[in-house]
């Protein structure tokens, strides 16, 4: 059985810590504020990333260079027998087409992942591909499995500020226009490759039930149905851990019998583009193995 290693980015929410306890590895993303480069995790908390954010420093988001993705799979390939890469979405970055081109160098050792995730549900795949990678599976399976799967998953998001949204950047048309609309909090919604407005709310409370309202229909009509229990749930938030935490109890209570198994703070390169103050919700198939 091929020995095989696990590799994300930090938009999976994975932290260096974290990725260490898990046995897989995760590149930095990085950032530029007021010209100066950032890595997410490594030489910038939390913390301090939104002090910058709310003192509007000039932020901008990058990819991982082709230099340090290389340097770290053939550093892994001197202990490994073959690598999979499960960057962010496609739809949402350039990261993953740079990684994919690179692979062509790497004779089949090395297979990227294009299964139009982030944050949650991208970490749901790097657990995913460690189960897969457990069961037999060598590294083009993984891949293939988890690109057949790659639209059975929902996130919905609710952002506090339309601050971030005005700017735009990376977000559609239609969610740049709700920048006009200053009473309403928008709920976004990621589905394979888009980043788009799903709906609008009044308050925090209705657009929290809006997100659960989606999530228990996406449930019904993908997933299997409420008493089939087939989905994994999870929570993130930018900055607003106290009131995620809070969001955490209303969803288990909104779906008895589920439990929501994690809530992660959204990365870094995500939260400057939406703020902070936003929760999400996610539901993710669950890969039967």
């Amino acid at each position: 059985m091929s020995k095989i290693a696990i590799v994300t980015d930090s938009n999976s929410g994975i932290t260096q810590e974290v990725a260490k306890e898990m046995g897989v590895y995760v590149l930095p993303m990085p950032f530029t504020i007021d010209g100066k480069e950032y890595f997410e995790g490594i030489s910038l908390t939390q913390d301090e990333f939104y002090g910058k954010l709310k003192s509007d420093a000039d932020i901008a988001t990058s990819q991982p260079s082709p230099e340090s993705v290389m340097e770290l799979w053939n550093g892994l390939l001197k202990e490994y027998d073959q690598i999979v890469h499960i960057p962010m979405s496609s739809g949402l970055s350039g990261s993953c087409q740079t990684a994919i081109a690179l692979s062509d160098d790497f004779d089949g050792k090395v297979q990227v992942v294009n299964n139009q995730r982030i944050s949650i549900t991208q970490r749901q795949s790097v657990v995913d591909a460690m189960r897969l990678a457990e069961s037999g599976k060598d590294a083009a399976e993984i891949k293939k499995i988890l690109e057949e799967v790659k639209m059975e998953s929902s996130i919905y998001i609710t952002v506090a500020t339309l601050k971030y949204l005005k700017k735009g950047g990376r977000l559609t048309p239609a969610v740049a226009a709700i920048g006009t609309m200053l009473r309403l909090k928008p709920v976004l919604q990621i589905q394979g490759e888009r980043l788009d407005t799903f709906s609008k709310a009044r308050t925090m409370q209705q657009a929290k039930k809006t997100m659960i309202d989606a999530i228990r229909n996406d449930i019904e009509t993908r997933f299997g149905g409420l008493e089939a229990k087939d989905v994994h749930l999870d929570i993130a938030h930018t900055n607003n851990e106290e009131e995620a935490l809070k969001f955490k109890e209303e969803v288990e209570a909104a779906f008895p019998g589920y439990n929501v198994e994690y809530v992660d703070p959204l990365s870094l390169s995500v939260s400057c583009h939406i703020g902070d103050g936003s929760l999400a919700i996610a539901a993710t198939k669950i890969l039967h193995i």
